[in-house]
């Protein structure tokens, strides 16, 4: 298999200028559950720029990031991003800030108070981690985990950004829908509500309904409540004024999917279908739009199109008095961001010893096999979901937090489990000691050793109480060093206070 670069680059520029697009024909009708009757923009004085849309934003920053701070993103690393650059309070944005504020890691941020878990904030931030990573779905999905989970936890959120991810990833070099589609499904459980609520778009496609049938349907089975307005009045007489607040990714990739099955390879169709489904709009258009620039390039796309929006850069939820002089550090066109982009994914490809997909030869897809791009280690993806991870050197440690999130009550013993991977070539006897106020008592032990072989996993269970706890944070810290070595690792650990919580 190879990729020529300028091939690549096309792809590229086609998944932005098709984010771009459908951003702004899906904005007027952003959060309206009605069906839509649209061809083309309804903006009159767009006057060539697009229009300001978050669909985007949070992906410039991450480019940021990465040209700051190099490719080992970490959860950690981007929460701290979060908090200086993005500036919303609604929905799962803003309840993902506080919690980081509060001092909570990912993915606690994202779990913890949020009922918008299951919204739709993460996966329009897939493509940015999908281009870095063309052709390398695990790779992509692995870098959508560690952002989703900052605002979306455990959550549908975070199932529908590595779905999109890999999906996005895997088409550089799969053109069929349907194939890429399977490849994606792979990379989530497949009892979540994104993949039951794809199955549902698969099911319809195949029974040949018409795409106002497959929306109804998607929405009959997998809807959320609108948080403001009201449906129209012929969705409410089909009942779809009901559903629970904040429960709204897996309907709008659904819907997202059906603009791409019955619009096909005419653009125009895809934009208006996914606008005409209705629900995020903005969202559903705009992702519709940057998967069939990957899949058909930016030459593709209709230039009518192009022209009303031009090819500039709005953005609306990032703090640009910190991001150059008034934001300059952004990227100011499509062209400039997929030039960029592609700087980040040369180093990508080259630490993970894919070279052959930034080729000077010819494109070459003869021997692909679409089965290689399945996701073959879902556990270290649901593994972030879990708990803060932390990579050390030559140790992983995650820390689980279990059912209750992080929780804790006056004179409630709560679990609480380590997971500490040793990821070098070497034995190791590790010291674990625990710091931590006098108020916590923790069992079995402050302080033990924990031997571990090279690549092998252990889980050290402990049960954690607090007679008063009366901190609205409660902070510990478990330090893990090796005798011999100059190595200390320091984990740390949080308790919210739960006292105030229903039991």
């Amino acid at each position: 298999m190879r990729l020529n670069r300028d091939d690549y680059r096309n792809k590229v520029l086609g998944c932005w200028l098709g984010k771009n697009i459908g951003g702004t024909v899906g904005a007027p009708f952003e959060w309206k559950r009605q069906v839509n009757d649209i061809s083309f923009y309804v903006q009159t004085d767009l006057n060539g720029r697009p229009m300001p849309n978050d669909d985007l934003d949070i992906q410039l920053l991450w480019l940021c990031a990465m040209e700051e701070r190099g490719l080992d993103v970490t959860s950690q690393r981007l929460a701290e991003y979060w908090c200086l650059y993005v500036t919303p309070h609604w929905a799962e944005y803003g309840n993902g800030k506080i919690n980081m504020k509060h001092g909570l890691l990912p993915p606690l941020s994202g779990s913890t108070n949020n009922p918008y878990k299951h919204s739709c904030g993460a996966y329009i931030r897939s493509e940015i981690w999908a281009c870095i990573a063309p052709a390398l779905p695990q790779v992509a999905a692995s870098f959508a985990v560690r952002d989703a989970v900052l605002d979306h936890g455990d959550g549908e959120g975070t199932h529908a950004e590595v779905f999109m991810a890999a999906l996005e990833s895997a088409a550089f070099v799969v053109s069929d829908l349907r194939v890429l589609i399977d490849i994606a499904l792979t990379y989530v459980p497949a009892d979540c509500g994104v993949a039951a609520a794809v199955r549902t778009t698969l099911e319809c496609r195949d029974a040949g309904k018409t795409w106002l049938e497959a929306r109804d349907e998607v929405l009959r089975r997998h809807r959320g409540r609108l948080a403001w307005g009201r449906p129209s009045p012929r969705d409410c007489e089909l009942g779809f004024d009901t559903g629970e607040i904040g429960y709204d990714v897996p309907s709008n990739i659904a819907l997202t999917l059906v603009a791409l099955l019955w619009g096909g390879d005419d653009f125009g169709a895809v934009m208006c279908t996914a606008v005409n489904c209705g629900e995020d709009t903005d969202c559903t258009a705009a992702t519709a739009g940057s998967i069939w620039g990957i899949i058909h390039g930016a030459q593709a796309v209709p230039q009518k199109w192009i022209d009303p929006i031009g090819r500039g850069i709005a953005t609306v939820v990032l703090n640009l008095g910190e991001l150059g002089f008034f934001g300059n550090q952004l990227p100011q066109t499509v062209d400039e961001l997929t030039d960029r982009t592609r700087n980040l994914a040369r180093q990508v490809l080259m630490r993970h010893h894919a070279e052959h997909l930034w080729s000077d030869q010819p494109t070459d897809l003869s021997g692909l096999d679409p089965a290689g791009l399945r996701c073959y280690d879902r556990a270290s993806l649901e593994a972030h979901m879990q708990g803060p991870t932390f990579a050390f050197d030559f140790f992983t440690v995650r820390v689980h937090y279990g059912q209750g999130g992080p929780a804790l009550r006056n004179g409630q013993s709560r679990p609480l489990t380590v997971v500490v991977q040793n990821t070098s070539k070497f034995q190791a006897i590790l010291n674990l000691r625990w710091y931590a106020g006098d108020s916590l008592r923790i069992a079995p032990a402050r302080q033990g050793t924990l031997t571990l072989t090279p690549g092998a996993s252990t889980a050290v269970m402990f049960q954690v109480v607090c007679d008063d706890v009366r901190d609205s944070l409660t902070r510990a810290v478990l330090e893990l060093a090796i005798d011999s070595r100059p190595t200390t690792m320091l984990v740390p650990v949080m308790f919210t206070n739960g006292n105030l919580l229903p039991e």
